[in-house]
This record gives structure tokens, sequence and C-alpha cells, in this order.
């Protein structure tokens, strides 16, 4: 009786180990969205990458888990934030409109440095998720914006609680492509 026990309990034991193991699958976690809801420049200065790390979750992820499409979600969103900078309605013209010295310029100010914030930090999220899936070495390219992104994270401390403000209301984005 013991032993057809143990042989049975062996034997399931066996079959359970030699059971394939399945990969988990790749979900993407990102959704596409407008400058004016992925933004992260309202507010107050002094937090922005966590800000960042909150609208893409992807930074603490296995590069191999992230799908194709939140990569071009991120890539997509970085050139976004690019031109909200320059663009039509974008910081540069929203700075110069209200003044820099003024209350509401030095507001504009600190939001474009949390917009360079969310564009540099995506900026390296690309190059690691093309660098993981074997488009080239980007280690340079990483390093270089890495250090500035460093610069204005150092920046939006300098400015914490400080208010911010977006250009949500004013830029005119550029339709990207899906």
């Amino acid at each position: 009786m013991h032993f057809t026990t143990i042989a049975l309990f062996l034997g399931l034991t066996a079959s359970s180990l030699a059971a394939p193991v399945t990969q988990p699958s790749k979900r993407a976690v990102l959704t596409k969205q407008s400058y004016a809801d992925f933004q992260i420049s309202d507010g107050v200065g002094g937090d922005a990458l966590n800000e960042v790390n909150q609208k893409f979750p992807v930074a603490n992820m296995d590069p191999a888990q992230v799908t194709d499409e939140d990569q071009e979600i991120i890539s997509n969103a970085r050139e976004v934030a690019e031109d909200a900078e320059t663009g039509t309605g974008g910081f540069n013209e929203q700075i110069e409109a209200a003044g820099e010295d003024t209350d509401a310029g030095k507001a504009l100010q600190i939001g474009k440095i949390k917009n360079k914030v969310l564009k540099l930090q995506l900026e390296i999220l690309d190059l690691q998720l093309k660098q993981a899936k074997g488009d080239g070495d980007q280690t340079a390219k990483i390093a270089e914006e890495q250090t500035k992104l460093q610069s204005n994270i150092d920046q939006d401390k300098e400015a914490a609680g400080q208010k911010s403000t977006s250009v949500a209301d004013t830029f005119q984005e550029s339709a990207t492509e899906d």
C-alpha cells in the first residue's frame, strides 16, 4: 500500500515537473493619448521624473516584455513632447508672449523644464528598448541623454513647490502616425 502511494506521488511529481512552462505573454500597458492627457507640466515643480514614470510605467519593466505598440507610443509621445517646446503654441512661444520674468513666464519655464524631463526620459526609454531588441548599440546616446536628463531633474528639484504651467491649452499638436 505504501509502495503504491509513493509510486503514485513520484509519478505525479515527475509529470508536473516535465510539463511545459509557459512564458508570460506580452501585454500592452500604455494607451495612445493626446499631449494634454500625458503632459506633466501642470501643478508644481520638484517631482517630474516620478510623474513621468507614473504616466509611462514601463521604466522598471523587463525590456523584452515591452510590446512594440508600447514602444511606438513612447517614441511618438517623445516627439510630441519635443514639439511642445518649439511648436506653435508651445513653451518657447508662450514664455516669450508672457515675458520670462513675469509670474506666468516663470511658471511656464518650470513647466518647460518638467516637459524636458518627460521628453528626455521617454527618449532614454526608447533607446533602451531599441538596444534590448538588437537595434544597434545605443550606449553612448543613452549616456548623453541621461546627462541632459539629470541636469533637468536638478533644475526641476530646485523649483520644488513652485507653480508650474503647461501649454496643453495653447499647443497645437501635430498628428502622429498610428
